[in-house]
């Protein structure tokens, strides 16, 4: 697999599509820290890292809306690819749907959002926007 991040929103992707409730990933570190971060932001119900056989995976339980039954998130971009890296700024970092997304960045001082990179001054890769 040459794109892991790729691979990973696709699937989140694909699962909101068939309206599924929980969706399974293979495991990483990167993965980790991007679910943590779309748990923290609201966009996923819940999530549980299962540690079975050398990789292990991510189960992640969708969030719907209860009364129309709209998922959470509606669109997932992946940005940065390893054919084409883009790397930005902390002077102009993107905003997501002038502000109401969010945008995952792989930086110096881990994987945080484009809010937290602007507030600790520190540039990196965005990886995706999420809205």
């Amino acid at each position: 697999m040459t794109d892991p991040i790729a691979d990973y929103l696709t699937r989140l992707r694909n699962a909101i599509q068939a309206n599924h409730r929980v969706v399974e990933i293979p495991a990483s570190n990167l993965k980790k820290d991007i679910t943590k971060i779309l748990f923290e932001q609201g966009y996923i119900l819940n999530y549980k890292f299962v540690d079975d056989g050398p990789q292990g995976t991510i189960m992640i339980a969708l969030k719907y809306d209860p009364v129309n039954k709209v998922n959470a998130i509606k669109k997932l971009i992946r940005v940065s690819t390893p054919g084409l890296r883009k790397y930005v700024g902390y002077r102009n970092m993107p905003r997501v749907l002038n502000g109401l997304g969010i945008a995952i960045l792989s930086t110096s001082n881990g994987v945080m959002t484009d809010k937290q990179a602007r507030q600790q001054k520190v540039g990196g890769e965005v990886l995706c926007y999420v809205y």
